[in-house]
Formats: C-alpha cells, sequence, structure tokens
C-alpha cells in the first residue's frame, strides 16, 4: 500500500509536458481532499509473476500496462484526475501484507480493490486483453456490476472502443458476475477487454505503439462520454 501511494500518485504539468510524482505526504494525510471528483482508477491487470495471456514475446501484463501509461496521460490532458495502480512490472499482491491467505491471486485482487477505497476513486476501469480458441474472434468487451451507473460507464466505453475498431459485428456489454473486483469494488467499475490477443488483427493493434495509443484515446472519449451524462 505505502508504495503505491507513494510511487503511482502522479501529477502531469500539460502546460510545461513535465511529468512529476506527487507522495502521499505531499497531498497530506485526507486524501479525499487532495482529489476533488471525478478521479478515474486505472487498473492495469496482472504484473510481476502473473503475466496474464500470451502470444510469443507478448504478455498481456505488458499490453495493459503500457495502455494503461497512455491512458493515463490522456487523461490528465484532458483536465481530468488520474491514478494508475502500478507504474511496473510487479505484483500488486507483494504490497499486501494485511490479508492472511495462501494465494497469491486472492491477495492480488484484494489489493486492487482496497486501493479502490483508500483512493478516492469515482470510477474504476480495469485494463485487460482477451484470447479466445477461435482466432478469428476479436474486438472489444466490456463487462460491468450489477448497477447502472457501471452498466452505463460500460456501455460508453463498449461504444466508443468499436468505433475505433469499425468493426461489422457490435457486441453489448456483459454483466460480470464470476469477477471479484466487479462484486467487491463499491464504486462503479468495469473490466475492459481491450481486444483479443490470439487475433492477428487485434493483436497488431495491441502489440503496436500506435495502436495503443488510439486504443487509450478510445478509452478516453468512453470515460467522458460516462461523465457528460452523469
Amino acid at each position: 500500500m505505502i508504495r503505491c501511494l507513494i510511487t503511482l500518485l502522479f501529477t502531469v504539468s500539460v502546460a510545461s509536458g513535465s511529468c512529476g510524482i506527487a507522495t502521499a505526504a505531499d497531498e497530506g494525510n485526507d486524501l479525499r481532499h487532495a482529489f476533488p471528483e471525478p478521479v478515474i482508477l486505472i487498473d492495469a491487470g496482472h504484473g510481476g509473476i502473473d503475466g496474464g495471456t500470451s502470444y510469443k514475446q507478448f504478455l498481456e501484463k505488458d499490453i495493459n500496462l503500457e495502455i494503461g501509461r497512455r491512458l493515463y496521460v490522456v487523461l490528465r490532458s484532458h483536465g481530468y484526475r488520474a491514478i494508475l495502480n502500478r507504474t511496473g512490472d510487479y505484483a500488486l499482491s507483494d504490497d499486501n501484507r494485511w490479508l492472511q491467505s495462501r494465494s497469491r491471486h486472492l491477495r492480488d485482487l484484494a489489493q486492487r480493490k482496497e486501493l479502490s477505497e483508500q483512493l478516492p476513486a469515482s470510477i474504476v476501469v480495469s485494463l485487460h486483453v482477451n484470447w479466445g480458441r477461435n482466432s478469428a474472434k476479436r474486438g472489444p468487451l466490456v463487462l460491468h456490476q450489477n448497477e447502472g451507473r457501471s452498466a452505463m460507464l460500460a456501455a460508453s466505453i463498449q461504444r466508443s472502443l468499436e468505433r475505433f475498431y469499425q468493426l461489422d459485428i457490435s457486441r453489448s456489454p456483459e454483466l460480470g458476475k464470476p469477477f471479484y473486483l466487479l462484486n467487491h469494488v463499491d464504486c462503479p467499475a468495469v473490466i475492459v477487454e481491450m481486444g483479443f490477443l490470439s487475433n492477428e488483427e487485434d493483436r497488431a493493434i495491441l502489440t503496436n505503439r500506435r495502436g495503443q495509443q488510439k486504443i487509450a484515446e478510445a478509452l478516453y472519449r468512453g470515460i467522458a462520454e460516462y461523465f457528460t451524462v452523469m
């Protein structure tokens, strides 16, 4: 938790183009006074020993982090307050020393949930990459909580990503019943499967810097649309 608070509270000066780090001490003891709402918590899925899905040298954890970084910068450049829950290749379970569980996976998920409560998150956007046995399957899929605001956020992001992908067939967001994060986070949260690493066309976008930037911009537009109507 301490590493996250000290390392991950970024401040970006758009005017100067510089990027710095604000510590918890800099912001004072009450983080809720330091971060007026809305605040977007970007959850870069996986990390460290948990690589997620993969294709040859491409690992999901790296794609999630790179797009998460880009989304953070885009959001800040448009005046939104954003927090990225990891800035490097490490597992959040390493920071969890409070949950007495032998399951590294459960400690990781619990730490992500704890961050959403300790930090003043208005929404949580969890970034992931999909995989399918059918290599023809492609495109984004957004999972949401059984809650109206989460469903609205999912719909906005789904539409924005589909406009970017320009697919012939659209897909509706789905209720993410089995997912720990969606079941335990109190604020509106979504899991964004940004594309299929198993699909050649999606993979070219997900692993390309220009494609990663375009995905980040599409995510921003979906988030901005949500806050416009809320």
